[in-house]
C-alpha cells in the first residue's frame, strides 16, 4: 500500500471518530452544478445578495485551498464545476473539523448560499458539510492532467474525472448515435435486434471470434455483420430495418480498427445504391451541424466541407489519382495491373482475380488522397459477394464506400437478391477459403432459402460509428472514442 493511501485510511478512521457516516444514504439535491452555473451565472452581486438564495449541490473536490479559518474548495459533479467558501465561524464546529480531513478526489454535499465573491466568481458559501464518498488514490496533478496514454485507456474512470475535454468526447458521441436513430426513425426506419451468435460467419469479408455452445455442442461465432439477419427481414415485409449495435473482427489493432466496434446498418426495400448515398450526404451533414455547429468542420488540422460532396467510381479514382497517367484498357487487364503494383511496390498475391488486384491498386494510390466527403462506387465483383451486378457491366457491382478524411466511413450497396447467383457468389468464396483465406465467407444454407421466397430491390448500408465519431470530435485515434477501448493484459 502506498504511503497516500494509509494517510487517507487514517483520514477516514478520524472522519468516523467524529460521528460522520463516510457512505451515508444519499439525499436529493436541489441542483446539479450545471444547473447552478446556468441559472445564477447571469445574476449581479446585488441580486445575489438580495435573495440570500440558498442551493444543496453535492459533487467531487478538485482543489481545496485552505486559509486558516478559512478556505476554498472547487466542486466537480462531472456537468459543472462551482467554488464552495467554508469559513469556521459559518459551519458548525464538527463540519468544520470533517473540513480540515477532507482530500482532493473526495465527495461532499454542500449546503449554503449563492454569492460573488470581489473577483467576481460564482461561490457557495457552506452552511453544512455533507461527507459522502471517500477517495483513497491521489488524483493525478491538476496543471498537468492524465497524459499517459496508456493510463487513460485502461483507468478510462479517471481521464474522465481529470481531462474535462475527453468527457466532451463522450457527450458527442451520444448525440451521434441519438441523431443516427432519430434521422432514420423520422424516415420509418424500425430498429431491430438481431442474434450476437452466428451459426455461420458471415455478412462480411472478416475473420470471426469463435466460441462453443455447451448446451448445443455447437460452435458459434460472435457477428462480423448483422447483414444476413436484417435482409431476412426484408424478405419477410419489414421494408425499412436498422440495427445500431456492436460488431466484432478478430483482427489487428490501430489508430483506425478495435476488434469490438460501433456500426449502424440499415436496408431499404423498393431502393438501390445512389439512393443511399443521397440519404448518406442529408444524414452526415445534419450530424456534423448538429454536433460541430457548423457544416465546416476540422480533422486533423484539415478543413472537412460538408457542403461539397463528390462521387467517384473505383476506376475514375484510380486515374484522378495516380502520381503517373494510367491507360484506362490496362486496369482491364490483369498482367497489366499486377506490372503496376509492382512499380508501386505494394504488397499483393499475383494469383488474386484482377478485381482484388484493381482494389489493391485503388488503395494504394488513391484511398490517402479522399479527405473531402466522396464516395467510390462500382466495386469489382470479386471485392463483393452480396452485392448486385452492374447491368451494363457484369463485372463490376453496384456498390459504394464513403470516404472522409483519408479514412472509410461507410459502405453501401444494392443488394443481391437473385439466390441462384447468390449461391455462385458463395461457392467462390468456399474456394477462396480452401485457398486460405480466413475472411471468406461460408456457406449460408437458410439465407439462401431466404432469398428463394424473393426479395424486392433493397438497399444496405453500414456506418462505423467510432469512425464518424472521431472525425466530428477531431479524435487522432479510435481509442479515443472507445470508453473501454481493447489492450493488452497488464
Amino acid at each position: 500500500m502506498e504511503p497516500l493511501e494509509q494517510i487517507r485510511i487514517q483520514k477516514l478512521q478520524q472522519i468516523k471518530d467524529l460521528g460522520v457516516d463516510p457512505y451515508p444514504t444519499y439525499h436529493r439535491y436541489t441542483h446539479t452544478l450545471g444547473e447552478v452555473v446556468k441559472q445564477f451565472s447571469v445574476k449581479t452581486v446585488e441580486e445575489l445578495d438580495e435573495s440570500h438564495h440558498r442551493v444543496r449541490i453535492a459533487g467531487r473536490i478538485l482543489t481545496n485551498r485552505p486559509f486558516g479559518k478559512a478556505g476554498f474548495l472547487t466542486l466537480s459533479d462531472g456537468e459543472g464545476q462551482l467554488q464552495v467558501y467554508v469559513k469556521k465561524d459559518r459551519l458548525p464546529e464538527r463540519d468544520f473539523q470533517l473540513y480540515k480531513l477532507l482530500d482532493i478526489g473526495d465527495f461532499i454535499g454542500v449546503e449554503g448560499t449563492l454569492f460573488r465573491t470581489k473577483t467576481g466568481e460564482l461561490t457557495v458559501l457552506a452552511g453544512e458539510l455533507t461527507f459522502l464518498a471517500k477517495c483513497f488514490l491521489p488524483l493525478p496533478e491538476k496543471w498537468h492532467g492524465l497524459r499517459d496514454i496508456e493510463i487513460r485507456y485502461r483507468q478510462r474512470y479517471i481521464d474522465l474525472v481529470v481531462n474535462r475535454e475527453v468527457r466532451e468526447v463522450f457527450v458527442k458521441r451520444g448525440v451521434i448515435i441519438r441523431e443516427l436513430r432519430k434521422f432514420l426513425d423520422d424516415r420509418d426506419y424500425l430498429e431491430v435486434e438481431t442474434p450476437i451468435l452466428h451459426p455461420i460467419a458471415g455478412g462480411a469479408l472478416a475473420k470471426p471470434f469463435k466460441t462453443h455452445h455447451n448446451a448445443l455442442d455447437m460452435s458459434l461465432y460472435l457477428r462480423i455483420a448483422p447483414e444476413l439477419y436484417l435482409k431476412r427481414l426484408i424478405v419477410g415485409g419489414l421494408n425499412r430495418v436498422y440495427d445500431l449495435n456492436r460488431i466484432f473482427r478478430n483482427e489487428g489493432i490501430s489508430t483506425r480498427h478495435n476488434p469490438e466496434f460501433t456500426m449502424l446498418e440499415f436496408y431499404q426495400a423498393y431502393s438501390n445504391y445512389t439512393d443511399l448515398m443521397d440519404l448518406t450526404e442529408e444524414m452526415l451533414t445534419g450530424i456534423a451541424e448538429k454536433v460541430c455547429g457548423s457544416k465546416v468542420i476540422t480533422y486533423d488540422d484539415l478543413q472537412i466541407d460538408f457542403r461539397k460532396w463528390t462521387r467517384l467510381s473505383m476506376k475514375e479514382a484510380i486515374l484522378k489519382f495516380s502520381a503517373e497517367k494510367i491507360d484506362e484498357d490496362r486496369l482491364s487487364d490483369h498482367a497489366a495491373v499486377e506490372a503496376l503494383l509492382k512499380h508501386l511496390q505494394a504488397e499483393f498475391d499475383p494469383k488474386l482475380p484482377l478485381g482484388n488486384l484493381i482494389g489493391i491498386l485503388f488503395e494504394t494510390v488513391a484511398e490517402q488522397h479522399l479527405v473531402q466527403p466522396t464516395f467510390i462506387y462500382d466495386y469489382p465483383v470479386e471485392l463483393s459477394p452480396l452485392s448486385k451486378r452492374k447491368a451494363s457491366d457484369p463485372s463490376l457491382v453496384e456498390r459504394f464506400e464513403l470516404y472522409i478524411g483519408g479514412m472509410e466511413i461507410a459502405n453501401g450497396y444494392s443488394e443481391l437478391n437473385d439466390p441462384m447467383d447468390q449461391r455462385e457468389r458463395f461457392l467462390s468464396q468456399l474456394r477462396e477459403r480452401e485457398r486460405g483465406d480466413e475472411e471468406a465467407h461460408q456457406m449460408d444454407e437458410d439465407y439462401i432459402r431466404a432469398l428463394s421466397y424473393g426479395m424486392p430491390p433493397t438497399a444496405g448500408e453500414g456506418i462505423g460509428v467510432d469512425r464518424l465519431t472521431m472525425l466530428v470530435t477531431n479524435s487522432a485515434s479510435i481509442r479515443d472514442v472507445i470508453l473501454f477501448p481493447h489492450l493488452r493484459a497488464e
